[in-house]
């Protein structure tokens, strides 16, 4: 037997004798259970009153779900990426470099692949996004899902990853004395957009621990 199916099966022993559940979780953390470990076999029976304990649904993914989890956060990254190049090339045109030679049919085949990129992505991202949002609201338990739980931290990991990367630019380049308007403008474009999404997804964790049966 597995160790969390022998924490899941001591916790429905416990409960099936009538014992407090503040008293079983106070009993595993002195056994040396991580509070995370109680806590999740803890929510793996319903605080209701009756003769046995009652289990609780376990959250689900099907292949279709987890293929729309896979496509919205790939259409997410493609729309943030298609964006942000979008903008950089604008702004070097608006702000050229005269110690650069650009290319005038280069940048504007720049643009027409960032457009045309951002124009089938980010529909996508918003049709997906409205049938997993859709899909939670008829059952809330899949707000725990793990592979979209996994699939946001990996988001939060690349747009921290971003705003830490562009701030420290933005220093080293003004220690540098090298801050120009056209540095500056990609600068904010990228704390935009990775800004975004970081609060974003950021408040939907919040959301999904405030929303989940405890």
């Amino acid at each position: 037997m597995a160790i969390a199916d022998e924490l899941i099966t001591f916790v429905k022993d416990a409960l099936g004798r009538g014992i407090a559940r503040t008293e079983v979780e106070q009993v595993l953390r002195r056994a040396g259970w991580s509070a995370e470990q109680v806590a999740g076999a803890m929510t793996a029976f319903a605080d209701v009153d009756f003769a046995v304990p009652v289990p609780r649904p376990r959250p689900y993914v099907s292949a279709r779900e987890a293929f729309m989890y896979v496509v919205m956060f790939t259409t997410l990254y493609i729309s943030a990426w298609s964006l942000g190049s979008l903008l950089f090339e604008f702004i070097d045109r608006a702000f050229p470099d005269p110690a650069m030679q650009r290319n005038a049919e280069f940048s504007l085949a720049a643009i027409r692949w960032n457009l045309s990129s951002l124009v089938v992505a980010f529909p996508v991202f918003l049709y997906v996004g409205s049938l997993v949002a859709r899909s939670i609201r008829r059952d809330p338990t899949k707000r725990a899902s793990k592979i979209r739980r996994n699939l946001t931290y990996v988001t939060l990991f690349v747009a921290s990853c971003m705003l830490i990367g562009d701030v420290t630019t933005l220093i080293y380049n003004l220690l540098g004395g090298e801050l120009t308007v056209r540095f500056i403008l990609k600068a904010l474009t990228v704390a935009v957009i990775a800004g975004a999404a970081f609060v974003y997804y950021t408040i939907g964790l919040r959301h999904d621990e405030e929303q989940v049966p405890q």
